[in-house]
């Protein structure tokens, strides 16, 4: 729990995500995120769909509070959904409302939202709604029920650690969703605190959507819950096809192709832009084990040299062997 606020509090540092996105992509950065531009995210997306993953992809950015920098995203991502289907890529689209607008006016947010999920609609490309802090919960699920009068290619993401979490995969079971642990700080009167009893919420929600929702995707680095749900839909006779393991982009990369090899849906989880450094500081929230695998995938063999942005405190650590 100290390491998850530390993180946390981190991801909230003006300074350090000034710092991140003018310096990060010359230490490292680019290991959890594929490129800064729509064209050097595609390339990635095309060299993970070599090896039979498909893609949901995050223009990074959220918590805007600038009509003009909503507009902006907004056009952004419609130029990720033409991109999508200019490239014939295997992938979809992640978005956060907040990004859109959300702490702006609810009505401008929408606005945004409907074009981006008609032009998505009209190539058949699928739109899943981030969920985040849950001032937003609410809210952003509000947003589904509107547009879901009108489009059926939208879904979103339960997050195990709040207690209301049940009730909302029970509602939204006839979507796509993806099930994750959750990545903010919450008080411990909405979500609950302990690794342990999120571990086994987020198991329960697993079981219950593979049973009775449309499509689920498990999103986690944890070996653990992967073996339980392999174990799982074999006894229960669930089909491969009803759901999918999710990865973030740069992470556990050994597991992510030898899943897809297995024969399992696999879908990677890739990021792009240069205002990666809050996303990044909460997937370290989320499991500080991740902070190893990306130290393992920025060391320097022949300097010594590990990037230190992983931490938070964007220094270079020199090593010293032994």
């Amino acid at each position: 729990m100290i390491l998850k606020n530390f993180f946390i509090g981190l991801s909230q540092n003006q300074f350090l995500n000034t710092m991140a996105q003018k310096y990060g992509f010359k230490l490292g950065a680019k290991s959890v995120v594929a490129g800064t531009n729509v064209e050097e995210m595609i390339e990635s997306v095309k060299e993970l769909n070599m090896h039979g993953i498909s893609c949901t992809i995050d223009n990074l950015g959220e918590f805007v509070y600038e009509r003009e920098e909503a507009t902006k995203a907004k056009e952004q991502i419609i130029n990720v959904i033409e991109a999508i289907n200019g490239s014939g890529v295997d992938a979809h689209i992640s978005l956060k409302p907040t990004q859109l607008g959300l702490d702006i006016d609810y009505d401008f947010c929408l606005r945004n939202l409907e074009e981006i999920v008609g032009r998505a609609h009209s190539y058949n490309i699928f739109i899943n709604f981030d969920m985040e802090d849950y001032g937003h919960l609410q809210p952003s699920l509000d947003l589904i029920d509107e547009l879901s009068k009108k489009y059926e290619n939208i879904g979103t993401v339960i997050q195990a650690y709040f207690f209301r979490a049940e009730q909302d995969i029970q509602r939204y079971r006839g979507y796509r969703l993806r099930l994750v642990k959750g990545a903010y700080k919450e008080p411990e009167e909405v979500a609950y605190q302990d690794k342990k009893e999120i571990d086994r919420n987020l198991l329960r929600l697993i079981e219950y959507h593979l049973v009775n929702g449309k499509f689920t995707s498990i999103a986690t680095h944890d070996h653990n819950i992967i073996n339980h749900v392999k174990k799982f839909t074999i006894e229960n006779n669930i089909p491969k096809e009803k759901f999918e393991f999710q990865m973030l982009y740069g992470f556990r990369k050994e597991m992510q192709l030898d899943l897809a090899k297995e024969g399992y849906n696999f879908c990677t989880y890739v990021p792009f832009g240069t205002d990666w450094y809050g996303y990044f500081m909460r997937r370290l929230a989320e499991r500080p084990q991740n902070l190893n695998l990306i130290a393992k995938q920025v060391f320097n063999r022949k300097t010594n040299t590990i990037i230190g942005f992983g931490v938070g405190t964007f220094f270079l650590g020199r090593l010293t062997k032994k």
